[in-house]
């Protein structure tokens, strides 16, 4: 037994949450994030930590660590100078892409710039068929002329993505073999290490970006391993993944592809967890940071997965939870445009300098000064009394914009909140266009710093009729990392016919993933760890050119019953096309196997219930639809099971502020977790 610690680094706070495994409690902090010193905000958490809790280092036997440094790397542009090897007349793959317009309504649309240029991308000589047998050698000359090519363009390593390797990569490990002779010093990936699919670009672009973040990634690990040392934490540092899974820190310096997303990925787990505490079947999540707003569906408790996700204006094409980054977070900085028209984003303020109220030294309005100048936030202490909010400084920063618009403070400052909210809107109608779905029908999940003040606002514009705020929200996504279980994802080409004459083909792929999946547990986990395993194949009609992920069971495969396997494609089909063709032949072109040991939850103790109705801290006057209101101040910390509130209302606790707008209703259930009906909605 001992201590739990997770910890989700965001471009403005730092956010830990730890579990006593002793008697089930969390508590949790926030700190400041340092992208000036990585790892330095980790080593002053844990300070802290024990000043605030007297919680000691040496009793922590589990940290995990949530880190979008992969993210911010891609998006920025800040990996290493790569270049890229492929076969010779394919040096186009990157600049190619799929030919498509990104935005196809907009004239100026570009395809984004690769991040390998074309001058760094070299062709060699040799070719494998789609079979995966020899058509051509590796010519070795072609190789070391290549190797050149890479020193002179200065490149600092080189992904290796040759044609149909994911059938044989033997040709990218010969490359990769006379690299190592030729210049040892660069860093090599091959393609068919990273993530062995079909579809050249795909596959390129994928093992292109894990190579891209590589070093900065490992360098970053390394440094936060050095910092938890220093703070006295002996336990193996683990990180989370984009498929909501952990793995060691070490395993992550070489496979960094495979936690690119794991920060967005952790708050969607911490989600999913909570929905299942509250019984609540479909949940749209909503984590409103320093920089973004991301949501993510949770349907039947458990959240959806897909590939493609896009980092920037990337696509990585791994088993990823899927998180969409829909509009502004809490930090987006508010403008007026030369054609006198208020916009807010997408650039941010970010931790240093921060909202002008935060009194570091910022000067331009954002979205949390707009919440200061209204009322809402400036009444009490935020990030664990690391800041105290200038409300002065928030107006003074607002009031350039008021002049120019001709507006009071207080109306622009809530036309600031409703020009973000528009902008999630639009990205949230592009959600529930991609997977068919009502948002009347799901439950609004608001998390992160600033998830709770703009949930109301966001529940009104799309009419949902609940909300719910976790316990505690601003650190939910440090919690989901650290109840995240060990999970990893295979995936093997199996490319043959659903029948008799493919069964071999399919069982042998099936089998050599499993043990697969079985040693890397064990590596992660333990020798007599006992891993979950799930399968899916990707599954066509002959003709079709995508694939369509298909659950079967173990059993099915053991037992040779074909027919189940095809009813299994036949209703994912219907299901998704409204359509089945039963004697069309089907092939299979992969299989997947999901590897995962589960971690333990915590244990939680319910609230004391209501004896008596809610009394507010304090009545402020507070700026709200068009109006000032005296408003309630309620203390989270005070609220009791069974209380019901209505609004307007501000809820204010250490990690974040709730706002509840007119025509909301809040109850308080056993577990401290707040569920607000929109009662327009309900009607």
């Amino acid at each position: 037994m001992g201590l739990r610690i997770g910890v989700d680094i965001g471009g403005s706070f730092t956010d830990f949450a730890v579990l006593d495994e002793s008697n089930g409690t969390v508590r949790s902090l926030k700190v400041f994030s340092r992208p000036d010193a990585p790892g330095r905000e980790v080593a002053d958490g844990m300070r802290m930590l024990g000043e605030r809790y007297g919680i000691d280092p040496a009793e922590v036997v589990h940290f995990t660590h949530g880190t979008t440094v992969g993210v911010n790397a891609v998006v920025q542009r800040k990996g290493i100078r790569l270049g890229l090897i492929t076969n010779r007349y394919f040096e186009d793959v990157l600049v190619l892409a799929r030919l498509k317009t990104p935005d196809m309504y907009h004239l100026m649309s570009a395809r984004p710039e690769p991040l390998v240029p074309r001058y760094r991308t070299f062709g060699i000589d040799g070719r494998l068929d789609a079979e995966g047998k020899e058509l051509e050698p590796v010519d070795a000359a072609s190789v070391r002329e290549a190797v050149a090519g890479l020193k002179r363009t200065g490149c600092e390593g080189v992904v290796i993505s040759l044609l149909h390797a994911y059938r044989n990569p033997e040709h990218e490990r010969q490359v990769r073999a006379i690299i190592a002779e030729a210049a040892p010093e660069l860093f090599v990936s091959c393609a068919s290490e990273v993530w062995p699919i079909i579809r050249e670009y795909e596959r390129t672009n994928t093992a292109v970006i894990g190579g891209y973040v590589q070093p900065v990634v490992s360098n970053y690990l390394t440094s936060l391993q050095a910092a938890l040392r220093s703070s006295g934490v002996t336990a193996d540092l683990k990180v989370t993944k984009s498929n909501g899974g952990v793995m060691s820190a070490e395993r992550g310096k070489t496979d960094c592809v495979q936690i690119v997303l794991s920060g967005t990925a952790s708050g969607v787990i911490g989600a999913a967890w909570v929905a299942q505490l509250c019984d609540l079947k479909n949940v749209m999540s909503l984590d409103i940071g320093g920089t973004t707003a991301d949501v993510a569906l949770i349907v039947g408790g458990e959240p959806q997965y897909a590939t493609g996700e896009y980092i920037g204006d990337h696509q990585i094409h791994i088993p990823s939870v899927s998180v969409t980054s829909i509009g502004d977070g809490g930090g987006s900085i508010a403008r007026v445009d030369p054609f006198g028209v208020l916009k807010v984003g997408p650039e941010s303020a970010g931790s240093t300098p921060g909202p002008a109220c935060y009194g570091r030294g910022g000067r331009e309005p954002t979205i949390t000064d707009a919440f200061a100048a209204i009322g809402v936030l400036g009444q009490t202490a935020l990030g664990y009394d690391s800041v105290r909010l200038d409300v002065a400084a928030a107006r003074e920063a607002i009031a350039p914009l008021a002049a120019r618009l001709g507006e009071s403070v207080e109306a622009v400052a809530e036309a600031i909140i409703n020009v973000s909210i528009s902008g999630m809107y639009s990205g949230i109608s592009r959600l529930i266009s991609r997977f068919g779905i009502d948002p009347r029908e799901f439950a609004l999940m608001a998390f992160g710093g600033a998830g709770p003040m703009l949930a109301c606002h966001l529940a009104r514009a799309l009419n949902m009729e609940r909300i719910t705020v976790p316990l505690t929200p601003g650190v939910l996504s440090a919690l989901g990392g650290l109840i995240a279980d060990t999970r990893n994802d295979f995936v093997a080409v199996a490319w043959c016919t659903l029948g008799d004459d493919g069964w071999e083909s399919l069982e042998r792929t099936r089998l050599a993933l499993e043990q697969e999946a079985i040693g890397w547990v064990r590596a992660e986990v333990g020798a007599g760890a006992v891993p979950e395993l799930t399968y899916t194949a990707e599954m066509r009609y002959r003709g079709q050119s995508f694939e369509i992920e298909t659950a079967f069971d173990a059993e099915s495969m053991r037992t040779k019953n074909i027919a189940a396997l095809r009813d299994a494609f036949h209703q994912a089909h219907e299901r998704l096309y409204r359509y089945r063709d039963e004697n069309a032949v089907i092939q299979v072109v992969a299989v997947r196997v999901v590897a995962k040991v589960r971690t333990p939850r915590p244990v939680l103790t319910p609230i004391p219930d209501a004896t008596a109705p809610a009394k507010p801290a304090a009545t402020v006057p507070c700026w709200m639809d068009g109006a000032m209101r005296q408003m309630p101040l309620y203390r989270r910390e005070t609220l009791r099971a069974g209380d019901r509130l209505t609004g307007p209302a501000i809820i204010a606790q250490d990690d974040t502020t709730t706002c509840v707008l007119p025509d909301f209703e809040v109850n308080v259930d056993r577990w401290g977790n707040l569920h607000i009906i929109n009662l327009v909605a309900a009607t």
